[in-house]
């Protein structure tokens, strides 16, 4: 029996590591935004204590129609970042994970997979 993987119509994270993203194949070497039907932005943060609130407020820019959950991948370790800095997140009454990085990643395909309206905002700690 010969099995094929499915092809979805999103963009998707195809590998990570040390230092790095892979989108759709495409390697990236520093943090993204990432949306199914769109969006792969820099998202301009390289240490999770530079973290302030206008790169959470940035989240709700880059997507088509408002998201019903932001996957926040923290780096290399779980770290959570002040509630402050989600206060226009949670306002509009959007849900925020945080999670490493890479258990982002995974998160991220599937609730993407899902049809889920999600984008990702993953560090990648340079």
């Amino acid at each position: 029996m010969k099995l094929h993987s499915d092809k979805l119509d999103i963009q998707s994270i195809t590998g990570y590591g040390d230092g790095w993203i892979a989108v759709n194949g495409q390697r990236h070497f520093h943090s993204l935004v990432i949306t199914p039907k769109g969006a792969l932005l820099p998202w301009p943060c390289a240490r999770f204590e530079s973290l302030d609130i206008s790169h959470f407020d940035l989240l709700l820019e880059q997507a088509s129609e408002p998201p019903e959950l932001i996957v926040f991948g923290s780096g290399a370790r779980l770290r959570f970042a002040p509630p402050a800095l989600m206060r226009g997140l949670m306002a509009r009454r959007i849900g925020v994970e945080t999670m490493d990085t890479a258990a982002a990643c995974r998160t991220y395909n599937i609730l993407a997979g899902e049809g889920r309206r999600v984008v990702a905002a993953l560090l990648l700690e340079t």
